[in-house]
C-alpha cells in the first residue's frame, strides 16, 4: 500500500474564487445549459436565472434592439457580464476626483466582458439592429439594481 501525500490530492475548485468573467464565459459557452430558457420580450429585456447558490447568481438576458437598463448600479454586488451574441453598449458615468463628470462608452461585442463593483454606475443598451444575448454574474448581493439619474453638474444621483 502507498501513502499519498495530502498536497497531491486534487480538491474541488471553489467557484467563488474563480473570477466572475470566467464564470460568465463558462456559462456563455455552454448553450445547452440555457438555450431552452431563451426568450425575447418586445416590451422589456428578458432575464432568466440560470444558477443561484450562497455566493452568486448567474443570469441570462436577451435584448431586442432599443432595449436598455436605464442608469443604475448593483448596490454592494460585484460581478461581470459577457456578450454571447450581438453587441451591447455600456455607458459608465462617474465623478472624477477633481469633480468633473466623466462618461465612458464601451461596446463589448460577442465574447467580450465587462466587470463591475459597488458604486459602478452604468447603463447597458442594445443599439444594434439585431437581438443580443448576455450572461451576467452577480456576487455579494445578487441582482440588485438601484436606479440613478444624471445631473450634468454633479454626476450620477440615486433616483
Amino acid at each position: 500500500m502507498f501513502a499519498v501525500p495530502e498536497n497531491t490530492v486534487t480538491r474541488a475548485e471553489n467557484p467563488l474564487l474563480r473570477h466572475p468573467v470566467r464564470t460568465a464565459l463558462e456559462f456563455a459557452a455552454d448553450r445547452e445549459r440555457w438555450r431552452n430558457l431563451l426568450r425575447y420580450d418586445p416590451d422589456e429585456r428578458y432575464a432568466a436565472l440560470l444558477e443561484r447558490d450562497a455566493g452568486q447568481e448567474v443570469w441570462l438576458l436577451s435584448w431586442l434592439p432599443g432595449q436598455h437598463t436605464g442608469l443604475h448600479d448593483h448596490g454592494e454586488s460585484t460581478g461581470a457580464f459577457t456578450v454571447v451574441s450581438g453587441q451591447l453598449t455600456e455607458t459608465v458615468t462617474r465623478r472624477a476626483p477633481d469633480g468633473r463628470v466623466l462618461t465612458e462608452l464601451h461596446t463589448p461585442a460577442t465574447g467580450q466582458s465587462r466587470v463591475f463593483g459597488p458604486g459602478y454606475v452604468h447603463e447597458v443598451r442594445n443599439e444594434g439592429p439585431d437581438p443580443a444575448i448576455s450572461v451576467h454574474v452577480y456576487r455579494s448581493g445578487g441582482r440588485t439594481l438601484r436606479g440613478y439619474h444624471l445631473d450634468p453638474l454633479t454626476g450620477p444621483v440615486p433616483s
